[in-house]
């Protein structure tokens, strides 16, 4: 059962319209604060406001990427972008000042607040009048990248399918027919790709000028600041990059080999990345967007019943649309319900392998919603990517031994645990292209569209762009870099999902050797939100926050090892 907290500062039934906030933002700005127990107060009635909004913005975000063709949930979308926030802004930083400068703040528990008062100092270095307007155009412009593709789809044998519908043929064992339907999807995207690279480009001069007015030389040193990259610098990021190509690509560049051989081709193609090397038809681990959500509840419930029972709450509160159709956003995410306590998960399934993955992925965020609760102040629950997606990719692994639930037969199980942990691998090349992509453009803030292209493809092609001949269709891989959401939505955000990939194959590791200890040391880690550092967090998971050559070395041979098992 979901019960939202009590309300104990704002109106039971807020409705979120600017003349009902401003009071409260005036009342805790001009609240007597006379004693630590006063500023402890303080800080809570601020945290239940500030749920209270964050709940209204996710339906309202939630609601939108559901149905993208829907104007008057665009435009809820947007009223909220557009008169709520900018209006909200300067107030929080007065509030973040009111905080800081209060003489009570010394007395708080430096171990409780520790993370919240260095993160609200960092909001008031950053913060500029001048880019609140930016930042809200910023936020309206990138939702055009989901109206854009999630307007796009192809027709196959008469009938019309949205582009993710559509990479489900990708798996088939027909190569004539592989190839016809990946030229559709492609072509499709080409014809939007002026229209992205002008948005893009629009994005790009707007988020340098955010860097300008703040006080930097560019975009990527603002965000390594916004985003509280207190951990790591630009510099470890490009080692990582290095550790990747020097230990995993030529795992990757093995397997590539292996692939070519079973298949009996020449070259590697597009469109043969995703084909069984088996010759079987491709995995079918449910039939229906329903099916899905039942058969994870099970497999979570094998884990731990305590971890099934959450997932099966979520259902019975209708907190799931899984199913790809026209006009739905694309992509998969899983998002926290500030109030209530509870995540939404929206994702795109077209009855494939990716999708249960996708779903055991987005249950570990689901589960950390959850974990994270019950934790005092809503700034606590706010943990940083490198956090989040430990608990989602963790969960991937972990789940492997229960993921008899999807598949009838042994070796059905096998294919599938054999096409983890190669995807494992993957993940961690294609992280290092799109962020090192992305330390380019922002330090190069000038470049053109041709310059960014020329960029793309030298990195790309270092990482071994994917293992595929791409000679015939040199368009389709120079503009790989728009299917990437993250780079339009939520810039800088990628390169967590290769530190986080490390920590939950280390995760895994554990979990394997004792699964009840690596999984209580796994759920205690997830239950600290972010009220300690990320080194502390990886520490209370049994883990290190490492990703040094040595240790992606170290853990890519235990991956290496476990997929020579199956």
């Amino acid at each position: 059962m979901i019960l939202k907290k009590e309300k104990k500062y704002i109106p039971q039934n807020l409705e979120i319209k600017w003349e009902n906030l401003e009071p409260m933002f005036t009342e805790l700005e001009n609240r007597q604060i006379n004693s630590v127990t006063n500023l402890e107060q303080w800080l809570r009635d601020r945290s239940e406001l500030e749920a209270a909004l964050e709940e209204d913005f996710a339906w309202r975000y939630i609601r939108m990427t559901c149905d993208t063709t829907n104007e008057e949930l665009l435009q809820s979308f947007q009223y909220f972008a557009t008169e709520i926030e900018p209006k909200i802004a300067p107030l929080n930083n007065e509030l973040n000042k009111k905080l800081i400068d209060n003489p009570f703040k010394d007395q708080l528990n430096e171990e409780k607040y520790f993370i919240l008062i260095r993160g609200i100092k960092k909001s008031l270095e950053l913060f500029r009048e001048d880019n609140i307007p930016l930042q809200t155009e910023l936020q309206v412009e990138a939702q055009k990248y989901q109206s854009i593709t999630g307007a796009m789809s192809v027709f196959i044998d008469d009938k019309e399918y949205t582009l993710e519908q559509a990479a489900v043929f990708l798996k088939g064992i027909d190569r004539e027919k592989r190839q016809q339907v990946w030229e559709k999807i492609t072509f499709r995207r080409l014809q939007d790709k002026d229209q992205l690279d002008t948005l893009f480009n629009h994005l790009k001069t707007v988020r340098h000028q955010v860097a300008l007015n703040a006080g930097f030389e560019n975009f990527r040193d603002y965000m390594f600041q916004a985003l509280g990259r207190f951990d790591y610098t630009p510099h470890d990021c490009y080692k990582f990059h290095e550790a990747i190509e020097t230990e995993i690509v030529p795992i990757l560049k093995e397997q590539a080999e292996k692939r070519k051989a079973a298949l009996g081709l020449e070259t590697l193609k597009p469109w043969d990345t995703e084909v069984d090397i088996s010759g079987k038809p491709a995995l079918k681990p449910f039939q229906s967007g329903e099916e899905l959500i039942g058969k994870s509840i099970r497999c979570f419930n094998n884990i731990n019943p305590d971890l099934g029972e959450k997932l099966n709450t979520m259902r019975e509160y209708g907190l799931f649309d899984v199913e790809s159709r026209k006009g739905k956003a694309p992509g998969g995410y899983n998002y926290p319900l500030a109030e209530t306590g509870a995540p939404f998960i929206f994702m795109n399934s077209a009855g494939t392998f990716r999708d249960l993955t996708t779903m055991v992925h987005e249950g570990g965020h689901a589960i950390h919603t959850f974990l994270t609760a019950g934790l005092e102040l809503n700034d606590f629950k706010h943990c940083p990517s490198e956090v989040a997606e430990l608990a989602s990719m963790s969960m991937e692994l972990i789940s492997m031994d229960n993921w008899n639930v999807y598949f009838d037969n042994e070796e059905d199980l096998k294919r599938a645990k054999r096409d983890q942990l190669v995807d494992v691998l993957k993940t961690l090349p294609w992280v290092a292209v799109v962020d090192q992509f992305q330390h380019w453009i922002y330090t190069n803030p000038d470049h053109t569209t041709e310059e960014r292209t020329e960029a793309w493809m030298q990195i790309f092609e270092r990482f071994g762009a994917s293992f595929v001949d791409w000679s015939d269709h040199r368009e389709a891989e120079q503009n790989l870099w728009q299917k990437q959401l993250h780079i339009f939505e939520v810039p800088f955000y990628y390169i967590e999902y290769g530190m986080a990939q490390l920590g939950a194959i280390a995760v895994w590791k554990n979990y394997k050797e004792n699964p009840e200890k690596g999984l209580q040391q796994y759920l205690d880690a997830l239950k600290l939100g972010y009220t300690k550092t990320i080194t502390e967090i990886y520490e209370t998971a049994g883990i290190k926050f490492d990703f040094s050559a040595a240790y992606v070395k170290e853990l890519a041979a235990f991956v290496k090892a476990e997929m020579e098992k199956i």
